[in-house]
């Protein structure tokens, strides 16, 4: 049984008053506006509604908003290769590499990140803040404390929920017991750190502050069994009953390449823990992601997967979705499983290009997941008896207006989706016959849209 320090609950204490302070003062949030294009097809032959059969007229795609625009503008590569650089540097990050070697080993990387989010505090006077997380390990027949390194933003609004993105820092090689074994972990996984950073940055600096609070966490020990995510959760999310509504696990996102030289620098796939019909929370979050980055970067793509991770792999995504919480994992197209866990994992296949798109869709979805407005609430389709039916929510007190997503039976994403001020929207579409489900985001008076609801499945 771990032992629990009294410094170890007021660590805790902190991190939960932290997690409700909220600062009400704060100029309007970034735009989105909803496409009035249809997402791609599902493969079994449904066709599209056509725009006469929809119950509301789509209107054009305005203009992209230039404060959202701005955010995305400050990605660097060049910051982003610079963390990758300096982690690969560092030889190996090994749980077993040691705590006291300088410049090299797990423990050098946990300063790096770790000074980076100090960095980040300083800079924003305090909005953003770190917290420590030791843990206990013993692999390879070696026992250590090892620690995630978290960063947090507290939302402006009590009760708004949180959002956590998270990557892991430690790298393993073949050798899996050998904490000296090089292993530099350049894409696996310096690309999904050096991502968090990167996001972590630009919205602890942003002067407005998110709705509900996100949590960056860089999460050690991933690759002996996601012990750090699994620490974190029963140490902080569960112990304190945090009201988490999102987790986003980025792992392997920093190249376009395959091993045979093909190239797709324009999809990020999307794992998620299934069933897909009724979809479970995990599948409905990357649902609604591929629905929102759709919309800020129409060329490039989250692509749903019908499956929690690879076959045979894990991710800490995981460890979120197996108690309960919704969870997605992040991960370039064409992973190069001969350069994973050996010498090869180098700078030199992670594309500053491709990684910076990458970290882009992160942060349009950790925006909108975070500053949008609540979901709408008791979603529901009556029949009126005319052969129309209703579909029928309830306001959501920040939403001008509403987007409704339509998902085709088989389909593992969204394929249409209209924009409408009513919130009882009446048609014949409302059948089993045409649509699996639907699902309702709010948009705000500055145009910002926030999380679906709870997909609504048609039955009859």
């Amino acid at each position: 049984m771990k032992r629990v320090t009294l410094v170890t609950i007021l660590l805790g204490l902190w991190f939960l008053l932290m997690l409700l302070a909220c600062n009400l003062s704060s100029p309007p949030p970034p735009t989105l506006m909803p496409r009035a294009t249809a997402t791609p097809l599902p493969t079994i032959g449904y066709a599209t509604l056509s725009p006469d059969e929809l119950p509301v007229q789509a209107t054009a795609l305005p203009p992209s908003n230039a404060v959202l625009l701005s955010l995305l503008n400050q990605v660097s590569a060049e910051g982003l290769m610079s963390h990758v650089q300096t982690l690969q540097s560092l030889e190996t990050r090994h749980v077993n590499s040691g705590y006291t070697r300088p410049g090299a080993g797990v423990n050098a990387a946990r300063d790096y990140i770790s000074a980076y989010f100090r960095e980040l505090e300083a800079q924003s006077q305090g909005r953003f803040r770190v917290i420590p997380h030791s843990f206990n390990v013993e692999w390879g027949d070696v026992s250590s404390t090892a620690e995630n390194v978290v960063g947090y933003l507290a939302g402006r609004e009590t009760g708004a929920g949180v959002i956590l993105i998270g990557a892991h820092y430690d790298t393993i090689s073949y050798a899996i017991e050998d904490g000296s074994a090089y292993a530099p972990g350049a894409n696996d996984n310096g690309s999904g750190i050096a991502a968090l950073m990167e996001v972590a940055r630009i919205m602890a600096l942003d002067p407005q502050p998110p709705r509900a609070t996100v949590l960056f966490a860089a999460f050690s020990a991933e690759e002996i069994g996601r012990e750090g995510s699994k620490a974190f959760i029963n140490d902080y999310i569960r112990a304190y009953d945090l009201p988490l509504l999102a987790m986003i696990n980025l792992d392997i996102v920093g190249s376009s390449t395959g091993a045979d030289g093909s190239i797709n620098d324009r999809v990020l796939r999307v794992y998620s823990e299934g069933p897909n019909e009724p979809a479970s929370q995990s599948r409905q979050l990357a649902r609604e992601l591929n629905l929102v980055v759709s919309n800020y970067m129409p060329d490039f793509q989250l692509e749903i997967q019908d499956a929690t991770d690879r076959e045979g792999r894990f991710g800490d995504h995981m460890s979120f979705s197996e108690v309960g919480y919704p969870a997605v994992r992040f991960i370039e197209p064409l992973e190069e499983f001969n350069r994973q866990h050996t010498p090869n994992d180098t700078l030199d296949d992670v594309q500053p290009n491709y990684l910076s798109r990458a970290t882009q869709a992160v942060l349009v979805a950790a925006k909108v997941l975070a500053d949008g407005p609540r979901a709408p609430r008791n979603v529901v389709v009556r029949d009126n008896g005319s052969g129309e039916r209703s579909l029928v929510w309830e306001p959501a007190p920040e939403a001008v207006s509403y987007v409704v997503a339509l998902r085709y039976p088989g389909s593992l994403q969204y394929n249409q989706y209209f924009e409408t001020s009513d919130t009882n929207i009446a048609s014949e579409i409302f059948r089993a016959s045409l649509l699996a489900s639907v699902a309702i985001a709010g948009r705000d008076e500055d145009g910002l849209l926030g999380p679906l609801s709870i997909e609504y499945t048609l039955t009859n």
